[in-house]
């Protein structure tokens, strides 16, 4: 509970500045509209969650089949979201810091909003692609004439094996493409460094700041990640195999671990959410004091 009212926190924050800033501007920023984007669905996930780990407690008569049924297909859609709008920030902080010669990557970074576009795009379809299998697998399982032959033939491990196969795909491939940025960012950085020393040059100048604030938005993103992933598919296959409810518990308050800290990394790693962010604290400290003060007297 803790870790959901940090994160909703966090991401509420996050869209609440974009959308502030949005208002006075009239305009937004493609960074800021990724995060935006990104705070949204991490808000739509965390509810998710909590809503699946309050229902069975508060009425466990509404929590029927049905119901299930219904946050699965949310969880699906909240998460997937979740996952590619971190691995699209990812490559757009590659191509907006990274500096290559090579004439595919220039071409890239000069039309960077169409390659967001249709990264974001390509989302979409394949997450319709993919809550499409998942459909067709809960059909095939919630088919009561084919229970008993669930239970006693190879449909049923087909089944979860497929299942099991959409939800591997759909987090590997937006791991693979985070990692292979982060790497392109570590080489664009070396490479940028050795040139600062060849000419005398500081270290810390804007094109490495950038370069750092980047990869420690990406490594974070890939290490949190990873260990969602993991905390999620060990639950996962504690939930079929039916071993033990804490261990079930304890990789759920893990996992809950990505997007609640992982938005916290993003605040401080941009420049206007990190000023936005320490002003409030700073206001809130002041309230505090001020209460204090009121009450001692």
């Amino acid at each position: 509970m803790a870790e959901i009212a940090l994160g909703t926190f966090a991401n509420v924050f996050i869209a609440l500045v974009n959308c502030t800033d949005y208002h006075k501007r009239k305009k937004i920023s493609l960074a800021d509209q990724i995060l935006t984007a990104l705070a949204v669905s991490r808000i739509g996930l965390l509810l998710v969650i909590l809503t699946n780990f309050c229902s069975p407690m508060i009425n466990p008569v509404l929590y029927a089949k049905e119901t299930r049924c219904i946050i699965s297909f949310i969880w699906a859609i909240t998460h997937h979201l979740n996952t590619w709008l971190a691995t699209v920030l990812s490559i757009f902080y590659l191509l907006k810091i990274a500096n290559f010669s090579n004439l595919i990557f220039l071409h890239l970074k000069r039309k960077v909003k169409n390659v967001i576009i249709v990264a974001i795009l390509a989302n979409f379809l394949f997450m319709i692609h993919i809550l499409m299998m998942k459909n067709i697998c809960e059909v095939i399982k919630g088919n009561e004439h084919e229970i008993y032959l669930l239970n006693k033939t190879k449909l049923s491990n087909m089944v979860n094996l497929t299942l099991m196969s959409i939800f591997t795909l759909d987090n590997v491939i937006p791991f693979i493409t985070s990692l292979i940025c982060f790497l392109l960012l570590i080489y664009s950085l070396c490479k940028h460094l050795r040139t600062m020393k060849i000419y005398g040059k500081g270290t810390q100048d804007a094109s490495t700041m950038a370069h750092t604030k980047a990869l420690q938005t990406v490594v974070s993103f890939l290490l949190l990640f990873a260990l969602f992933f993991l905390t999620v598919t060990v639950s996962g296959w504690n939930y079929k195999t039916s071993l033990s409810e804490p261990i079930h518990l304890i990789c759920q308050a893990i996992g809950i671990l990505y997007p609640s800290s992982h938005s916290f990394i993003l605040i401080w790693g941009n420049k206007k959410l990190k000023q936005a962010f320490t002003l409030v604290m700073m206001k809130v400290k002041f309230w505090l004091r001020e209460g204090k003060t009121f009450f001692n007297r």
